[in-house]
């Protein structure tokens, strides 16, 4: 019998909720982490929300049940993908231009794509020429070890005549999850005037950015918020509802079971084996 990929497909996504829902050793979960996994499963799988989950995160701990919430208000809402940023953002250094890296070349030079995002990241620090650019992505080069996304793309805005001063190179992060995460640390650490962030990648990444930016920020307590964003309109490419639920989990502290659905899934990044 020919077992079809929608087949495939359910018996994955049941498979994880399962695991969220009933752990299987003494590393096991947390109930809170138990509960934050089978409603990010449960809602990338189904599109509602597991209620019951919920309510049960907010008996064990209210605190992180109010935190969730407000990141499941944040992946409902719609985001409007924008060419370029719009004129009222702020003129200072409180605003910072977040550019979501792109996989490089086996030799360490850069994609077209990247490239892309770049220009538009160009015309961005143009128009805010006091805000700071956190160029984001770790070694994703094969035959170049030494090569970092966010490396080279500072390389790349430097010889496109931005000021280096105002560029912020994260450069140790493998997917977006960690791309918030990192940005954040670097972001607080040297610059905690930064209180609003604008996502500049492509098209079809951006929602995924602004979700794993504004959780970051809410898991953090920071006062930071995602304001707008500037994309690329790629030919192709897309991030699934599954992929968000896995990038969202990593964010919780869950990094396993993250790597185990973006391999479930699919990651343009091509991600090498979780170690």
């Amino acid at each position: 019998m020919r077992i079809t990929k929608q087949i495939l497909s359910i018996v994955c996504i049941t498979a994880l909720l399962l695991c969220a829902c009933f752990p299987t050793s003494a590393e096991d979960l947390s109930p809170a982490q138990e509960m934050i996994e089978r409603m990010v499963v449960s809602h990338a799988a189904y599109g509602g929300r597991d209620a019951e989950a919920l309510e049960e995160l907010k008996a064990a701990d209210p605190d992180l049940a109010g935190k969730w919430e407000q990141i499941m208000d944040l992946w409902e809402a719609p985001v409007e993908v924008h060419a370029e940023l719009p004129d009222d953002l702020p003129d200072d250094d409180t605003l910072c231009l977040v550019v979501l890296g792109f996989q490089l070349n086996p030799d360490g030079t850069v994609r077209e794509e990247l490239v892309e995002r770049l220009k538009v990241a160009l015309a961005a620090s143009q128009q805010y020429p006091q805000a700071f650019i956190a160029c984001t992505g770790g070694g994703t080069a094969a035959d170049n070890p030494d090569a970092t996304e966010a490396g080279k793309m500072a390389e790349w805005l430097e010889e496109n005549g931005v000021d280096p001063a105002r560029i912020l190179v994260e450069d140790r992060s493998l997917t977006t999850a960690q791309n918030a995460i990192y940005t954040f640390d670097i972001l607080s650490a040297t610059c905690p005037q930064v209180n609003r962030i604008a996502i500049i990648s492509s098209d079809y990444h951006i929602a995924t950015g602004v979700l794993l930016f504004g959780a970051e920020a809410i898991l953090r307590d920071s006062p930071v918020t995602i304001v707008s964003n500037a994309a690329w309109q790629a030919p192709s490419g897309s991030l699934s509802a599954m992929f968000q639920a896995g990038a969202l989990i990593e964010l919780s502290g869950d990094v396993e079971t993250a790597f185990e659905i973006y391999y479930e899934t699919y990651d343009i990044h091509e991600l090498p084996p979780l170690k």
